[in-house]
């Protein structure tokens, strides 16, 4: 993963920090696996908290005002949090390749929908969405 500074970082769009937040959840759980194959458990602990930490993130920073999609990538962030949760207990790469795969699914779709960069909400709804963006403190 390629470390970015807090200036590039504010430059991004909400919808670039997203993916860069499933880049990163990612890259932590491949280190994981490799600290759990390595028997490094202290290590592949805090990794695992810190993709549960990162799916906290993308959960708070839905739009339920989007529609239904929202809601269930909700319940698919809280299972795969569950998850890593039971793999962290376990020191189980199964349960965590399990929610690579969900993550790279997401990934990917979201990706796509970045590239296509169509947007279809209405104006009216768009100012009123978003409590995360719109309650967010910025730094001068």
């Amino acid at each position: 993963m390629t470390l970015i500074t807090k200036e590039a970082l504010h430059k991004k769009s909400p919808q670039e920090i997203t993916a860069l937040l499933y880049e990163a959840c990612l890259d932590n759980l491949e280190e994981a696996k490799k600290a759990i194959q390595e028997k490094n458990y202290i290590l592949a602990n805090e990794k695992l908290q810190k993709s549960n930490d990162i799916l906290e993130r993308l959960g708070a920073g839905l739009n339920y005002e989007a529609g239904i999609i929202a809601d269930q990538l909700d319940t698919v962030y809280n299972y795969m949090a569950d998850r890593l949760v039971q793999a962290n207990y376990n020191k189980d790469t199964n349960t965590i390749d399990e929610v690579i795969t969900l993550i790279k699914q997401i990934s990917a779709a979201w990706h796509q929908a970045l590239k296509n960069n169509k947007d279809v909400q209405p104006k009216a709804v768009k100012q009123k969405t978003n409590a995360y963006e719109q309650t967010a403190i910025y730094e001068n």
